[in-house]
């Protein structure tokens, strides 16, 4: 299963309409994760014309944007959790790891920072922004490939 994973689209102040490096991946996807800060309800319709999508809601979405504040999931047999704000960097895997004790993978946005930690069982990701990548030198989305419950990879990938 081949799983793009987004975060922080700022629609439509960020994202007009799904940048074409986006599209790309998109393209090939069985399913999307956006972990939040989708903005506008139409972001999610537009996502739906590729591939399933599974959403958590942030900390700036209108209220058109329906998607519960967690989410907890099987894709392929793992176990994936999803929020929009995982706290602060402190501590932050200890944190998710109380907080979904289920969870073999936790992803997460808010900060804009890309993000892959695996440690004992629980891998956090932040796939980081598309289109609003503040201090980071590129714009990124997350590719994850799952296979029979195994996270297979989980990279970081430059989309500007």
């Amino acid at each position: 299963m081949r799983v793009v994973v987004l975060a922080d689209t700022h629609a439509p102040r960020r994202w007009k309409a799904c940048p074409p490096r986006v599209a790309e991946h998109l393209r090939e996807a069985d399913a999307i994760l956006h972990a939040g800060d989708i903005c506008t309800a139409g972001v999610l319709d537009e996502l739906a014309a590729y591939a399933p999508v599974h959403a958590v809601k942030g900390n700036n979405d209108g209220p058109d944007v329906v998607a519960p504040e967690t989410l907890e999931l099987e894709l392929a047999g793992l176990r994936v959790a999803m929020i929009h704000d995982s706290g602060a960097a402190a501590g932050r895997w200890a944190r998710m790891r109380r907080r979904f004790p289920d969870a073999e993978l936790v992803v997460y946005g808010h900060s804009h920072i890309p993000l892959d930690h695996f440690q004992d069982g629980l891998r956090i990701f932040n796939p980081g922004s598309p289109t609003d990548r503040r201090r980071q030198s590129h714009g990124t989305i997350g590719l994850l490939h799952i296979e029979q419950g195994t996270l297979l990879t989980a990279e970081i990938v430059p989309v500007t």
